[in-house]
C-alpha cells in the first residue's frame, strides 16, 4: 500500500534541486559518469530531496532506479540494486516489453549467480552490461537512500561504475546520515576516494535557516506563526525539517504539553495512535525495513482489515510510509525512541514472531534477517544456522566482507549456546533450523573470509584462536604454518612470513605436497623482498619437490616465475623471460585464477622494473589486470598489476594516464601488501606533482603496513620520503631517510639502491646550495662508497640492469660536482643517459641542473636558455609543479623567457633529436614500431600478432599516434612516417 501524498512542501531546497539536476543530467555527456552524495543529520530532508530530484530527472527523460540499503550490518550483497530493479520491473507496462525483459534477465542473473572467489570482478562486469541493456541508450540514474548501511558489494559496484569502467552514461544520487560516518566507517573511505574524481561531489545538506523554518511551519499550520510559537519551533527543531513538521502539526492540531525533546515528540505521536496502530509502529520499529505486508500481518496477528486500518492510521500520523515492497518508519529516530519503551520480554517476543514468520514462509528465506531476529529473540541455537546460511549466501555473490561479518556472528552465537547444546538437546534439527557446528570449522571459514576481504589482522587473530582450539586435537603443524605465512605476507609482514614458511618446511608432519607448496610460496616471497639469488635457489628446490607430486601446477607456476625472474635479473634476460612466459602458458592452460594472476604479476614486474622494457611491461600489466578481473581477483592481483602499470607510465612520462589507472585500482579498496604497491605508486605521482599532503599521507600508511617488510619496499619508501623532504626544503629529513635506507642490505636490487644513493647526494648538494644546513662530509663519503659498491656489483648484472644503474650513477656524479662547482659536462652526460632510456622526468631535472651550471660559469647562456625551455616544456606537460617552479625561479634570475603559453616553444624530443628534422620526435619507441607497421599497410590485428600485443592495445597506440601527429587517417600517418624515414 502506497503512503499518502506528503502535503508538506519542499522548502528552502530550490538551489540544491537545480544543482543536482545540472550535476546528474544536464552536465553529463554520453558515456560519462557523475555522482552526488548528500550527507546530513537524520531528518534534514535527504530522502525528500532524493524523491523530488528523482521525479524531475524522470520527467526530463532519464531512467531512474530507486533503492535503499537495509538497516542492519549484515545486509545482503547488492540489496539496493536488487530492490531498485524489482520496483522498476513492477512499474513497467506491457508497452515496455523489451525493457522488462532486460530487467528480468538481470534479476535472473543474480538468482543464478554461483559463489566462489573467482567471479567477483566478472559479476560487476555483468551487472554493468545488464544496466546498459536496461537503459537502452537513456541516461541512467541510480537513486540510493540510507547509504550509511551500504553493503561491501554495493560499495565495490559504485566504485567500479563511477570509475568509468561500465561504459554507460550513469549518474548516482545517494543519501548518507552524517552522524554515521564516524571513525573507520567503510563508506567514509569510499567517499574520500570517490571525491578524487572530478565528476563526484559530496554535498552536506544543512538544516533550514530560521526564515525557511518559519516558512515551512507556516505552510503546515496554514498561516503565519505568532512570534512565541515561531521562536519555540526554531529553538526546539534547530531547523531540522522533520522535527519542524512534527512540531508544526502539533500546533495545527492543538496538541499541547510536549517537551522540547525529539524523543517526547515521537512518543506523543505514537501514544496518540489507536491501539492496533500503536502495535503496528512498534512492530515495524523492531523489524528490518522494509517490512512486507504479509510479514507485518504475521507479527502483529491482526485481522486483515484491522491491520489495514491500523497502517492507514500510522501513515496518516506521519509515522509510517508504505510502498510496494513494504512499510518503513518515516524516520528511523522513531525506532531509537521506541526501543526504550518496550520491556526486554516484549522485544524478544516481537523478534521471535518475526523469526517464526520468516521460517514458515514458503518463499526463499532471507537468512541475514532470520539470523538477526533469532539472535535478538535470545535464541542463539536457532540463529546460528541462519548466520551460517547467510554467510554462504554472501559468498555466493562474492560479498566476502558480508560473509566475514556473518561468520563472526556465527562464532559469537556458537560461543553462547548452552553447554552441550546440539540438535538433539535443543529440539532443533537441520530441517527446522538446528545445526551441529564445529567451532574449528567456523574459525577456518571466518579466517579465510577475513583474508579474502582484506581484514588481515582479523584473519591472523582468528587463525591463532583456531590453533588454540585445535591444540588438543593434533592439528597438522605444517598446514597451519603455511596458512599463517600466507596471511602474514598478505598483511605486508614479510619477515615473520618468511620464518613461518621455513617452519613449515622443517615440520615433521609436512607432506610432499605441502613441502612443495611452502617452498614455492617462499621463493615468491623472497622475490618480493628483492633477494633474487635466494629466490632462484628456493624455486629450484620447489620445482624438484613438485616433480614428485601429482597435480602440482600451482607450485610449478609460482616457482617457475620466481626462477625466471631470478635468472633474468642475474644471468640472462632472454632465458629468464622464456621460463616466465612458459609458466604463464602453463597457468592459462590449467585455468587456476591465482596461477594466471601470479604469472602476469611477475612478468610485468620484471619488464617494468629491472629490464626497463617499460612500454611492453605496461601493456602486459594492463592486459594482466583485465585478465585477472575476469577471473574475480580484482581486489588483490588486479590492484597490484595496475600499480605496476602506474609505475611504468610514470617513468615514461604519461602521468595523466597513470593517475587514471590509480583511480581504477582504488575502487577495490586494497589492504596489506596490495595496498603497499598501490600507495607507493600513487605517492610517486604525488611527489612529482608536489602534492605534499597526499604524498605524506600515503607514506605514513605504507610505513604502518610495512612493519617487518623487506628492502624491496622499504628502500623505495625512504627514497620517496627523501624526495618529498627536498621539495619541502627539509634537507636534514631527506638525509635521515637516506641513511636509514642504507641499512637495508638484504637485497640484490642494485637499481633501487642506486636511486636511493642519488637522493642522498642530491640532499647534500641541495643543503650546500641553500646554505641552510651544513653538508655532512661523512655522509657524502659513505654515499660515494655505496655508489662505488653499486657500480662494482652492477658490472656482474645483465646489460639491462646495468643501463638503469648507469643512469643513476650519472646523476650521482653530477650531484657530487655541485659540492665544488657544478660541472655542466656531467649533467649533459646525465641528460643523454635518461634521454636514451626515454625517462623524461630525470632528463628534465638534469637539463635544469646543466643550465644552472652553465649560468654559474657565465658561459653559453643561449644554450642554458634552450635547456631551461626544454626542461620547462616537459615539466609543464607532466604537471611536475615543484620542478616547474624551480625552473621558473632560475629562468627569472637569468632573465630567460620560458614562453609559458607555448606560442613558440620548441617541441623537444626525449631522444634529443632536432624536431625541425624529425616529425616523429614526440613518438615513443613502441609508437614508432606501430607506425612503421601501419605504413606497411598492416591491420591492428596483424600488428598485434607481430609485436605480441593485443589488438585493443594496438588501437590505443594508433590513437595516441594520431593525436601526437595531428592526423585523422592511417594514410596521413603513413605519409609522415615515410617522409621522415627518407630524410
Amino acid at each position: 500500500m502506497a503512503s499518502d501524498v506528503d502535503t508538506a512542501p519542499l522548502v528552502g531546497r530550490a538551489g540544491q534541486v537545480a544543482t543536482l539536476r545540472s550535476a546528474l543530467l544536464d552536465d553529463v555527456g554520453p558515456g560519462q559518469t557523475a555522482a552526488v552524495f548528500l550527507t546530513g543529520e537524520s531528518g534534514v530532508g535527504k530522502t525528500r530531496l532524493l524523491r523530488e530530484v528523482g521525479d524531475q530527472l524522470r520527467a526530463a527523460g532519464a531512467l531512474v532506479l530507486t533503492g535503499a540499503c537495509l538497516d542492519i550490518g549484515d545486509a545482503s550483497p547488492l540489496h539496493p540494486l536488487l530492490q531498485a530493479l524489482r520496483r522498476f520491473d513492477a512499474d513497467l507496462t506491457a508497452s515496455h516489453a523489451r525493457t522488462s525483459s532486460a530487467v528480468r534477465g538481470l534479476l535472473q542473473m543474480f538468482a543464478e549467480e554461483t559463489g566462489g572467489p573467482d567471479g567477483a570482478g566478472a559479476l560487476l562486469e555483468r551487472v554493468s552490461r545488464g544496466l546498459h541493456l536496461v537503459a537502452q541508450g537513456r541516461p541512467l540514474v541510480l537513486v540510493l537512500d540510507d547509504l550509511q548501511w551500504v553493503d561491501r558489494s554495493t560499495r565495490q559496484l559504485l566504485l567500479y561504475l563511477l570509475a568509468g569502467l561500465g561504459d554507460l552514461q550513469l549518474s548516482v544520487l545517494g543519501a548518507v546520515r552524517a552522524e554515521s560516518l564516524q571513525g573507520a566507517h567503510p563508506l567514509r573511505r569510499v567517499l574520500t576516494e570517490l571525491r578524487r574524481l572530478r565528476s563526484v561531489r559530496v554535498l552536506d545538506l544543512a538544516p533550514l535557516d530560521r526564515a525557511d523554518t518559519e516558512r515551512l511551519a507556516a505552510e503546515i499550520v496554514g498561516g503565519p506563526l505568532v512570534a512565541e510559537a515561531a521562536e519555540s519551533v526554531w529553538r526546539r527543531s534547530g531547523g531540522n525539517p522533520f522535527v519542524v513538521e512534527e512540531l508544526a502539526r502539533d500546533l495545527r492540531d492543538g496538541r499541547d504539553g510536549l517537551s522540547d525533546t525529539v524523543r517526547e515528540v515521537f512518543l506523543a505521536r505514537v501514544d496518540a495512535l489507536p491501539e492496533p496502530a500503536h502495535a503496528v509502529v512498534h512492530a515495524v520499529a523492531a523489524g528490518v525495513e522494509p517490512v512486507a505486508h504479509w510479514l507485518l500481518a504475521e507479527v502483529t496477528r491482526l485481522p486483515e482489515q484491522e491491520l489495514i486500518d491500523a497502517v492507514r492510521a500510522a501513515v496518516a500520523h506521519r509515522l509510517l510510509v508504505g510502498d510496494d515492497d513494504g512499510y518503513r518508519l518515516r524516520h528511523r529516530l522513531v525506532a531509537e525512541v521506541l526501543a526504550h519503551e518496550l520491556l526486554p520480554a516484549e522485544r524478544s517476543a516481537l523478534h521471535r514472531r518475526y523469526a517464526e514468520a520468516l521460517t514458515s514462509a514458503p518463499a526463499e528465506l532471507h537468512q541475514a534477517r532470520l539470523a538477526h531476529h533469532w539472535r535478538l529473540a535470545g535464541e542463539p541455537t536457532r540463529a546460528l544456522p541462519a548466520a551460517v546460511a547467510a554467510a554462504g549466501e554472501a559468498e555466493r555473490l562474492h560479498g566476502y566482507a558480508e560473509a566475514h561479518r556473518h561468520w563472526s556472528v556465527a562464532l559469537q552465537l556458537a560461543g553462547v549456546q548452552p553447554a552441550g547444546a546440539s540438535a538433539a538437546t535443543t529440539g532443533a534439527s537441520p530441517a527446522d533450523g538446528g545445526l551441529d557446528v564445529d567451532r574449528a570449522d567456523l574459525l577456518r571459514h571466518a579466517a579465510e573470509a577475513a583474508h579474502h576481504c582484506g581484514e588481515h589482522a582479523r584473519a591472523l587473530a582468528l587463525l591463532e584462536e583456531l590453533v588454540t582450539t585445535t591444540a588438543d586435537g593434533g592439528a597438522p603443524a605444517c598446514a597451519l604454518h603455511i596458512r599463517r605465512a600466507r596471511y602474514l605476507a598478505a598483511a605486508g609482514r614479510s619477515a615473520p612470513a618468511e620464518a613461518e614458511y621455513r617452519r613449515a618446511l622443517a615440520a615433521a608432519d609436512c607432506t610432499p605436497r605441502e613441502r612443495a607448496t611452502a617452498a614455492a610460496h617462499l621463493a615468491e616471497l623472497l622475490l618480493h623482498l628483492g633477494r633474487y639469488a635466494d629466490a632462484g635457489d628456493r624455486a629450484r628446490e620447489a620445482l624438484a619437490l613438485a616433480a614428485e607430486v601429482d597435480g602440482s601446477v600451482p607450485e610449478v607456476v609460482m616457482a617457475s616465475m620466481a626462477l625466471g625472474f631470478s635468472e633474468a635479473y642475474l644471468e640472462d634476460p632472454d632465458t629468464g623471460l622464456a621460463v616466465m612466459r612458459e609458466a604463464l602458458d602453463t597457468a592459462e592452460r590449467a585455468g587456476r585464477p591465482e596461477d594466471v594472476a601470479c604469472a602476469y604479476l611477475h612478468l610485468a614486474e620484471l619488464l617494468t622494473g629491472p629490464l626497463n622494457i617499460l612500454e611492453e611491461g605496461v601493456v602486459v600489466a594492463r592486459r594482466g589486470a583485465e585478465r585477472v578481473a575476469e577471473l574475480g581477483l580484482g581486489r588483490t592481483y588486479e590492484t597490484r598489476l595496475l600499480a605496476i602499470a602506474t609505475n611504468g607510465l610514470f617513468r615514461v612520462g604519461q602521468w595523466a594516464e597513470a593517475e587514471k589507472v590509480v583511480a581504477a585500482a582504488l575502487r577495490h579498496r586494497p589492504s596489506g601488501a596490495d595496498a603497499v604497491e598501490l600507495l607507493l605508486a600513487r605517492c610517486r605521482l604525488s611527489v612529482g606533482y608536489g602534492d605534499i599532503e597526499a604524498a605524506d599521507r600515503d607514506l605514513e600508511a605504507v610505513a604502518t603496513v610495512l612493519a617487518g617488510g623487506g628492502a624491496r619496499h622499504v628502500i623505495p619508501l625512504l627514497t620517496l620520503r627523501a624526495g618529498l623532504a627536498m621539495w619541502q626544503g627539509r634537507h636534514d629529513l631527506a638525509r635521515q631517510a637516506v641513511q636509514r635506507g642504507l641499512t637495508e642490505s638484504r637485497s640484490d636490487d642494485v637499481g633501487i639502491l642506486a636511486a636511493l644513493v642519488w637522493h642522498g647526494l642530491r640532499a647534500e648538494a641541495e643543503a650546500y646550495a641553500s646554505r641552510t644546513v651544513p653538508v655532512d662530509r661523512t655522509a657524502v663519503r659513505r654515499l660515494r662508497e655505496v655508489a662505488e659498491r653499486v657500480a662494482r656489483k652492477s658490472e656482474h648484472a645483465v646489460r639491462s640492469v646495468r643501463d638503469v644503474v648507469d643512469g643513476f650513477l650519472a646523476l650521482c656524479d653530477a650531484e657530487l660536482s655541485r659540492l665544488d662547482g657544478s660541472d655542466p659536462a656531467l649533467w649533459a652526460r646525465s641528460v643523454a643517459e635518461w634521454d636514451r632510456r626515454h625517462h623524461p622526468y630525470p632528463a628534465a631535472y638534469s637539463r635544469l641542473r646543466q643550465a644552472e651550471a652553465l649560468l654559474a660559469r657565465r658561459s653559453r647562456t643561449a644554450t642554458a636558455g634552450k635547456l631551461l625551455r626544454q626542461a620547462y616544456q616537459v615539466a609543464q606537460g607532466l604537471g611536475a609543479v615543484p620542478l616547474s617552479t624551480e625552473i621558473r625561479i632560475l629562468a627569472g634570475r637569468a632573465r630567460v623567457q620560458l614562453e609559458e603559453h607555448g606560442a613558440s616553444v620548441e617541441r623537444h624530443s626525449l631522444a634529443g633529436t632536432d624536431p625541425a628534422n624529425d616529425e616523429l620526435a614526440m613518438l615513443t619507441a613502441r609508437e614508432r614500431e606501430v607506425l612503421a607497421a601501419v605504413a606497411e599497410g598492416l591491420t591492428n590485428k596483424e600488428i598485434g600478432q607481430r609485436l605480441f600485443i593485443s589488438e585493443r592495445t594496438i588501437g590505443v597506440h594508433v590513437s595516441h599516434i594520431f593525436d601526437k601527429l595531428q592526423v585523422r587517417t592511417r594514410v596521413q600517418a603513413s605519409a609522415i612516417f615515410l617522409r621522415n624515414r627518407s630524410e
